[in-house]
C-alpha cells in the first residue's frame, strides 16, 4: 500500500473570514486549487452560519465539544461526537449553533462521485473497488487498516489516504476513527 498520512498538528490553522473558527486542510486533492475531494479538520468557537459550497457534497462530524444543532435547507439536525456524519448538499444554507461551546469538526466535501464517511468505533470491513480514493482519520486513538495482507497503523490525529490500485477488503479498527470512499 502506498498511503500517504497527513499529521493534524503539522498543518497550520487557518482563520474564517467570518471569524467563528479555523480550519485545518488536510487534504485538497488532486490539487489544491483544483480540488476534487477536501478533507479537513475545523475549530468552530461561535455560531453562524457555514459558507456556501454550490457542486459539492457535504459530510460533517463533530469529534470534540458537547456538539453542534445545524439547520441545512430548514431542517435541524443536532449532532454531538457519538452521533453519525452528516451528508448535505453544498449549496444548502447551513446555520450551526454551538450546543455548549467549542468543537472540532470533520468535514468531507466531493466534487464528483459518491462519497461516503462513516464513524468506526471498533472493526468495520468492506469491499472497495479500484480507483476509489480512500482515507481514514485517526482521532482521539489511533487506527489500523488492512489492504490483503498488508496492514497501516495510523497515529492519532492524523490522516491517512490513497486512491486504491485494485479492488479489494479493507479493514479498519478503531476506538475512534473516520473513514471515508469516493467513488469517481
Amino acid at each position: 500500500m502506498s498511503w500517504q498520512q497527513v499529521a493534524l498538528a503539522g498543518v497550520a490553522p487557518q482563520a474564517w473570514k467570518n471569524g467563528g473558527g479555523t480550519t485545518r486542510e488536510l487534504l485538497a486533492w488532486p490539487a489544491a486549487t483544483d480540488w476534487r475531494v477536501r478533507l479537513s479538520v475545523a475549530e468552530v468557537a461561535r455560531s453562524g452560519p457555514f459558507s456556501r459550497y454550490d457542486g459539492v457534497r457535504r459530510w460533517f462530524a463533530v469529534l470534540d465539544g458537547a456538539g453542534v444543532r445545524l439547520q441545512v435547507g430548514g431542517v435541524f439536525h443536532t449532532l454531538t461526537p457519538g452521533d453519525g456524519p452528516l451528508a448535505f448538499d453544498g449549496a444548502e444554507p447551513v446555520d450551526c449553533e454551538l450546543l455548549a461551546g467549542a468543537t472540532q469538526d470533520f468535514n468531507l466535501m466531493s466534487r464528483e462521485g459518491s462519497p461516503v464517511l462513516r464513524h468506526v468505533r471498533g472493526t468495520w470491513e468492506g469491499r472497495v473497488d479500484a480507483s476509489v480514493f480512500v482515507a481514514v482519520y485517526a482521532h482521539s486513538s489511533g487506527a489500523t487498516v488492512t489492504l490483503g495482507r498488508e496492514t497501516l497503523r495510523v497515529p492519532p490525529a492524523t490522516l491517512a489516504w490513497q486512491v486504491l490500485p485494485a479492488a479489494g477488503v479493507v479493514g479498519v479498527s478503531s476506538t475512534d476513527a473516520l473513514w471515508m470512499e469516493v467513488v469517481p
